[in-house]
Formats: structure tokens, sequence, C-alpha cells
């Protein structure tokens, strides 16, 4: 989502790699794998677009609770997409103490973020980071790494959270799902998550493109352009649903007008 504004900030002052939205999703969930110039962009796209740490937030904990749900219906097996930095209540760390042999798999394109991933993991069991971009399935899905820790064979959660909105629709994200789905077992399932059109945001990125130059862009998709992404698939109720309405616990944080969010979520079964 923000990878023309970190074009954009090459002459801040740091010491390491340039900015990355998976460091930049750190700041906002209050994690520590992040550095100065990560933190800068946070504070611009905030200025700009100051809902965005909520949504990332509700992205994590809607993501926290599928994977609830998914072990309470006895998958043992994820394989996380895009994942960023496995920290602050990312999968391994929600599926453990709930199910102690559940195998984990995380996958990103950023060689940087990966090694950081290796390093949070080491300790646990039945978990591996891929560095691999999951735009291109056959990194992922014929990786040794995968293959040594996951059965396709059987049911697989396969997460999408933050995914689809870096594949534009000339990527054709239909045929994407589609290869992750066919390598599946039967029982498997798909979750996702996706921007949908929001007023605010449109005039989040007008701001941005007044302060600091060319705007972000993704693409914007509604719940039906999901529910034809996840055609063949059973959708686990409540269906494609804003952020906090997906199956919210007592105590989530889901706001005073939470159908109001433009950010969907979805969890499908492979039948």
């Amino acid at each position: 989502m923000v990878f023309t504004v970190v074009e954009r900030v090459q002459a801040l002052p740091d010491q390491g790699r340039p900015s990355s939205i998976a460091r930049i999703r750190d700041c906002w969930l209050g994690g520590w794998h992040h550095r100065e110039r990560d933190r800068v962009v946070a504070e611009r796209i905030l200025v700009c677009a100051p809902q965005m740490p909520y949504l990332v937030r509700q992205q994590r904990a809607a993501q926290q609770r599928m994977v609830r749900y998914l072990v309470e219906h006895g998958v043992r097996q994820f394989l996380d997409l895009d994942s960023g930095v496995p920290t602050r209540g990312h999968v391994h760390e929600v599926v453990q103490p709930l199910a102690p042999d559940a195998r984990v798999v995380y996958a990103d394109p950023d060689p940087d973020v990966a090694s950081d991933g290796r390093s949070v993991l080491e300790g646990f069991r039945n978990a591996a980071y891929l560095h691999a971009d999951v735009r291109r399935p056959d990194q992922v899905l014929e990786h040794p790494d995968l293959h040594r820790v996951i059965d396709l064979g059987q049911p697989v959660a396969i997460l999408m959270i933050d995914t689809l909105m870096y594949v534009p629709d000339q990527d054709n994200p239909a045929a994407l799902i589609k290869a992750y789905t066919d390598a599946m077992g039967p029982g498997s399932y798909l979750g996702v998550s996706q921007f949908g059109q929001s007023q605010d945001l449109v005039d989040g990125l007008e701001l941005f493109s007044q302060m600091y130059g060319e705007p972000p862009r993704f693409p914007m998709r509604e719940p039906g352009q999901l529910a034809q992404f996840l055609a063949g698939l059973d959708v686990v109720e409540p269906g494609i649903v804003p952020l906090p309405l997906w199956r919210p616990s007592a105590g989530d944080e889901t706001g005073p007008h939470a159908e109001r969010i433009r950010v969907y979520a979805a969890l499908g079964r492979k039948p």
C-alpha cells in the first residue's frame, strides 16, 4: 500500500534498509521491529489517513479470531502470506497455546523482513518463514521449507490478510487465489481481507498528494468482487463483512459504527 511513499523518502536519515509496509504496520501494532525511517513514513500516513492504525489493528484482530475459529474446527496447519514480522499476536502466537501440535508457515517477499521473521521464530516448534513472492504461487507452494512443515494433502488454512491490496486487477487476483485453493485439500480454508471504497481514504490520498507528492495506489474492492474471488468455497458465517463484525468476541475493539468500516473480511472452506 505504501510502496510509492517509500520511494519518496530515500533522503530521510536512517542506518538501515528503506522503509517497508511490514515495518510500518509493526509501528501501528506497537511492535519493535521498525526503524526511524519507518516511524517517519507511518507518521506521514497518519496525518493524511488517521484511521489507518485502527484498521491495521482490526485486521490483526480479525485474523486472530479466524485462527481461533479454525483451531476449534480442527485445523492444525496454517500458511500466512505477506506476513510481515511475526510479532504482536501473529498466527503462531495465537495458535500454539491452543494447539501445540499446530504447524505455521509464513511467507514474505522482503528478504530483510523474512530474515527478521526467522529470528523471531527461533525456539518455536513446527514453524518456518519463507522468503518468497506470494504473487508467484510456485515460489511458495514448491518451497522445500513449506513441505518440511506442512502437508498440503491435509486440511490447511491459507491466510491472505492484507494481501489482495497488493494485487491489482490486471494481475488477475482471482487466478492467484485459485492457484492457492487448487493446492489445498478438501476441508481447507482461505481467509481474506480487502479495502473497499472509502471516501475518507480517497480524501486522505488526495491530502497526501498535496503534502508529499504522488499518493500510494492500491485496488479497492467491494464485497461482490470478493465473493467472485471466493467462488467454489463455502463462505463461513457471517459472510463477507466489515472487519470488526467478523465473529467479534466480548471486549473486542469494534468502535461505535463498525458497520461503516470499508475493510472487509471473509473465510471460505473448500468442500
